[in-house]
């Protein structure tokens, strides 16, 4: 199946209700022209954060400096905090593109997200990570001053401005995380601190984001002839962009030591924090109930459109509005049929207790019955099989397949636009009108590649089969997270998308390949903590 097909939604009996419910999901068309608008916002924004410190995408510096080239060696260890999950890995890099890893992963105990000691959450952090060293290295817990600290970077998936590669004070929580006292606070010495009233032999080397992990780690384990991995991108419990910028388009003040010699800084976007402002941003009325719920109205207005903390809720919101409406009546006879004390069991009422993975299941299902998305319905939103019928099946389907759709693309705007920023595909539609001969013979070579290659094809599960340019590809996307990973056409949805932006167009859309990066962001954190170790 062609990875950006629509999906099947089988005839419906009640064809009133399902109009109403196409009229609702057509709200959450993203169109070719509103991608053009939010590019050139996503651009302008990209270009203010580069010049001052700003309060939304803040082009965050990074600190990190070079890619990761395969050939680093060593151990270390990498802690990746990307929402309700912490995961602690040890990695063992051999030096030739090939590594070994331990991991462990733990759910976020819900007081430890919403509290008011900042200690709490990373004593929590430091106990997984002594687990971790008895568990697999118990030799360096001996408590000889002899044993050699291990570097450690922590991937911190939460707007922090870094002013050093292992500092950072957060700015603000995000994916339903609300302890003030953090804020403001370097949050490697908040670490640090834990690890040291442990006596554990750890030393915090960096502060990573987790889309910068993911880049490295994709960049660490990539034959070295390919082209090196300069965009990294996290569409899972939230969603952020990184990429590779030239030193000397950043005016903003740069604190710290850093190395010069590569002339480029990874920058963190922030991109949850586009167009705050919704000047330009799709909005509906659910999304607007959404916002409002949760613990930042107002802010990260673009993750809440993308991200799966927010698409499962919204959905949500949908389908209890249209459980109420007279004209569709989804899941008729619900109210009557719940029994005095079964109320709780009910989800569909209830704010934050559905999460993205039924998005997935009604974009998968093509079966005529709907069968498999039925006992989803009946495991997320707590509604009887008996009550879930075909034709409520299709209208949380057309829904569902509606707000992932936009999702998909809005990501695939996001894209397009740090593509442009970063010129790999050149300056215009055509790839840059140079009167150089070895720019045109690269619009040649293009040209050609691109007129035998099939668009829009997911290649996430192929990720070295893809077009390039003398053996190397022109742009190489880490990427990463449960949406992109689990979600059926989510990267077709995208390249739909990335085909609209002008100066992309269909001709650079098969000039761009993703790859998923399992693990990437803990794995990748290591990767840079080594290296920082090494610098040092």
């Amino acid at each position: 199946m062609h990875a950006s097909a629509e999906p099947r939604v089988a005839a419906a009996s009640n064809f009133c209700a399902l109009e109403k419910a196409e009229v609702i999901a057509a709200q959450f068309e993203f169109s070719d022209d509103e991608i053009s608008v939010c590019v050139q916002k996503f651009l302008k924004q990209m270009d203010e954060g580069l010049q001052e410190r700003k309060p939304a995408m803040c082009q965050i510096p990074t600190y990190v400096t070079r890619v990761a080239s395969g050939k680093e060696k060593g151990a270390a260890l990498g802690v990746d905090l990307g929402g309700t999950n912490l995961r602690v890995c040890l990695v063992e890099l051999y030096g030739d593109t090939s590594y070994n890893a331990v991991h462990t992963k733990y759910a976020v105990p819900p007081e430890l997200m919403v509290t008011h000691e900042a200690a709490e959450l990373f004593a929590f952090i430091a106990m997984q990570i002594e687990v971790l060293l008895r568990t697999h290295r118990p030799d360096c817990l001996s408590g000889s001053g002899s044993v050699e600290a291990f570097s450690l970077g922590l991937t911190f998936s939460f707007p922090v401005y870094q002013n050093a590669i292992n500092s950072g004070t957060l700015l603000r929580w995000t994916k339903g995380f609300d302890i003030p006292s953090v804020i403001g606070q370097d949050v490697c010495e908040l670490l640090q601190h834990q690890i040291d009233i442990r006596k554990l032999p750890v030393t915090v080397r960096a502060l990573v984001n987790d889309a910068a992990g993911t880049i490295m780690s994709r960049a660490y384990c990539l034959p070295v002839n390919q082209t090196h991995t300069s965009i990294g991108a996290i569409f899972g419990t939230g969603t952020n962009g990184v990429y590779l910028e030239k030193l000397s388009k950043i005016s903003k003040p740069l604190e710290g030591h850093f190395d010069l010699s590569t002339g480029e800084m990874f920058i963190s976007i922030e991109w949850g924090s586009f167009d705050n402002e919704l000047a330009v941003l799709p909005s509906t009325e659910y999304d607007v109930e959404v916002d409002q719920a949760s613990i930042n109205p107002g802010n990260q207005m673009f993750e809440k459109r993308v991200s799966g903390m927010f698409l499962g809720e919204l959905l949500r919101t949908v389908l209890a509005k249209l459980h109420v409406n007279p004209a569709v009546r989804l899941f008729d006879s619900l109210d009557s049929s719940i029994s005095l004390g079964n109320e709780s069991r009910i989800l569909l009422n209830t704010r934050w207790a559905v999460d993205s993975s039924i998005l997935s299941v009604a974009e998968s299902d093509d079966t005529e019955d709907l069968a498999i998305l039925r006992r989803k319905i009946v495991d997320a939103l707590g509604i009887p099989l008996s009550l879930a019928t075909i034709e409520d099946a299709q209208i949380v389907k057309l829904i569902a397949h509606a707000i992932g759709k936009r999702a998909a693309r809005m990501g695939g705007m996001a894209l397009g636009a740090v593509i442009l920023k970063t010129e790999q595909l050149g300056n215009t539609e055509d790839f840059g009108q140079s009167n150089d001969p070895q720019e045109i013979d690269r619009r040649e070579q293009i040209k050609d590649i691109s007129a035998n290659q099939p668009a829009g094809e997911d290649l996430l599960e192929d990720p070295i089969a893809s077009p390039s340019v003398d053996g190397r590809c022109l742009v190489d996307i880490g990427v990463d997270g449960s949406v992109i990973e689990f979600y059926p056409r989510f990267e077709g949805y995208m390249r739909e998308a990335l085909r609209a932006v002008r100066g992309i167009g269909t001709k650079g859309e098969k000039m761009i390949r993703m790859g998923i990066t399992k693990d990437g962001s803990s794995v990748g954190a290591a990767i840079i903590a080594l290296i920082a170790a090494q610098q040092a």
